[in-house]
């Protein structure tokens, strides 16, 4: 940690030092857009990079900063500086807005209706008769710092790299924290982020308004470097172009927006004086150029530039070059806030005559059980017998056709999976849901979600950090619970099957459950994984810990469970203990075809 800080030292005093050395002005001017590129690329790595959501619009939300402070400072002589908060402030708004149309829609309808916004945008600033329509705004005032003119490129170079460095550090903070954590959570689907009572809409919203706010930023410091503003760099070929900075930089890395923002912005100018040369015309062959590198790139690189780069930096320094871990610093760290606990013997679930249709087809009929206080529960059944949906109906992964789910004398069927989260209901998924890029430790702590307050902009000003101790804390007491503290710093797609299923039962203790709800947790395991695993179990319940157990292994469940409750077709065939489940004629019909 300290030689990567020595390493940002260096390049911070190296970028710092270039203005005032005999350097070509072309260099700080090429310079100067890349800073204004890196800006908006950054809020790209944040919103499809890391959240998995794809727009081609950020041109415009970079017009909208620029012409905001255009027409505010020459019409009305506001100061640039003011200019800067209304621009941010009616971003948000708008952003907002087409946040609430287009961030619902899935697949390729939202990269369209950024295209659709995008160009929306783009005409109204092009139209607009108090902005000049296409011939723009001219005599953009320069920027005054404590009385220092910053009209020459040299000077304004400071603030464009100031301000680019600071939204760099503003979101790697942000990436590690607990709503980092929820914002990575987004792109590997909502079921596992909802289950673990995050908000995934509100997320993604807030992703969406911040990398508009960054693409606005950087608009406003174009206006007052150019000195004037058209509608041309606004448009759609633009905003493709900052999406093919972040691709090709590394679009899940906040380094590779300044990798991108730097080789293209470089490469293009020098393509441009050569290609028509080659080619003996003039045109716009580098775009021809970029398309071939960007195909190449995702068959070569599909993680980008930065990524290879960094490795390649790694090597060849050596043994000097650290391994990446989280310090250890939470020791004595105050516990996380705990839920009221039922009592051993209360009634905790009452599933009463659940139905699900899917059309015609009903999918559970008319299933009732209970749960109380300190038991294991089975749910078991052949293949299609109606387990699966019968778990998600009371998860809320599901709506209820009819019946009625009761967790601790509270109707929650209809409830969303995270308010029914939200009221100490924790579960595991029959296909392993993890985070592979992160570490045990940090997808563990991923489940003290709800037990945390602090947000966006605590975590990127680094005012979260007590919080942060206490939730990696509880974390690594519950890894340690199941026996995997030693693998916490591991990255989670490392792991086998058995461990990986382990760890997402710590992430579901995390929550601080009062009931755990495993779905198939010893499937695909081996006969010691499995053995491994029931004595976790066992250990869970020793310290009062309710389960339910939705699982196939038979063995598995007869040794562990104290009653079990057997499906078939989607109705309740049989509910007892093993014993009874064992010896009875209808079980073994279902599972057998017969009753000998």
């Amino acid at each position: 940690m300290l030689l990567r800080n020595r390493l940002f030292l260096a390049l911070v005093v190296l970028l710092a030092s270039l203005p005032v050395l005999p350097v070509p002005e072309f260099w700080i001017t090429q310079l100067n857009y890349v800073g204004l590129y890196a800006i908006v690329s950054l809020g790209l790595v944040l919103l499809t990079g890391v959240s998995g959501l794809t727009s081609f619009g950020q041109a415009a939300f970079v017009g909208l900063g620029a012409y905001t402070s255009a027409w505010l400072s020459t019409a009305h002589g506001v100061s640039p500086w003011l200019t800067l908060w209304v621009g941010v402030a009616l971003t948000v708004v708008v952003a907002l807005v087409l946040a609430a149309i287009t961030l619902r829609m899935s697949g390729h309808y939202l990269p369209l209706a950024t295209i659709a916004w995008g160009l929306s945008l783009y005409y109204a600033m092009s139209n607009m008769e108090f902005l000049g329509k296409y011939d723009g705004i001219l005599g953009v005032p320069a920027m005054n710092l404590f009385g220092i003119s910053l009209a020459s490129g040299r000077s304004y170079y400071y603030l464009i790299w100031l301000v680019a460095l600071l939204a760099a550090i503003a979101v790697i903070h942000l990436l590690d924290s607990r709503a980092g954590r929820a914002i990575r959570a987004l792109k590997g689907g909502t079921t596992m982020a909802e289950a673990m009572g995050i908000s995934t809409y509100r997320y993604k919203v807030l992703v969406f308004v911040i990398a508009a706010v960054l693409a606005a930023v950087s608009g406003w410091l174009f206006a007052h470097f150019q000195r004037t503003v058209n509608p041309s760099p606004f448009g759609l070929n633009k905003g493709i172009e900052y999406l093919f900075m972040a691709v090709l930089g590394g679009v899940g890395h906040v380094w590779g927006a300044f990798t991108g923002a730097a080789v293209v912005k470089l490469v293009e100018d020098q393509l441009q004086v050569i290609l028509p040369k080659l080619f003996g015309g003039n045109g716009n062959y580098e775009i021809i150029v970029f398309g071939i590198v960007l195909v190449v790139v995702l068959k070569v690189a599909p993680q980008g530039l930065f990524p290879g780069l960094a490795k390649a930096f790694g090597a060849i320094a050596g043994r000097w070059m650290p391994p990446t871990q989280r310090v250890r610093d939470w020791d004595g760290a105050p516990a996380l806030p705990e839920r009221d606990k039922p009592v051993a013997g209360e009634l905790l679930l009452d599933v009463q005559a659940v139905r699900k249709q899917f059309g015609g087809l009903v999918a559970v009929n008319d299933v009732s059980f209970t749960i109380r206080a300190g038991e294991i529960i089975g749910l078991i059944g052949p293949n299609g017998a109606g387990k699966s949906t019968t778990f998600n109906l009371i998860t809320g992964v599901l709506g209820l056709t009819r019946g009625q789910v009761l967790f601790r004398g509270q109707p929650v069927g209809g409830l969303s999976s995270r308010e029914i989260a939200e009221r100490g209901m924790s579960r595991t998924f029959q296909h392993v849901k993890m985070l592979p890029d992160m570490t045990v430790l940090e997808n563990v702590a991923l489940g003290g979600y709800l037990r945390s307050r602090h947000g966006v902009f605590a975590a990127m000003l680094r005012l979260d950090r007590d919080e942060e101790k206490r939730l990696f804390a509880e974390a690594e007491r519950q890894l340690a619970r199941i026996g995997m503290a030693g693998q916490m710093h591991e990255l989670a797609g490392n792991l086998a099957l058995g461990p990986a299923r382990l760890m997402e039962i710590a992430r579901a203790l995390c929550t601080d459950p009062a009931l755990l709800l495993l779905d198939e947790p010893a499937a695909g395991l081996r006969h010691k994984e499995k053995q491994a695993l029931a004595e976790v179990l066992r250990q869970l319940k020793a310290e009062g810990m309710s389960i339910l157990l939705v699982e196939h292994d038979m063995d598995f469940v007869m040794n562990l469970t104290d009653r079990i409750v057997v499906m078939e077709f989607g109705t309740k065939l049989i509910e007892g203990t093993p014993q009874d489940v064992q010896q009875s004629p209808a079980v073994r019909a279902a599972y057998l075809g017969t009753e000998h």
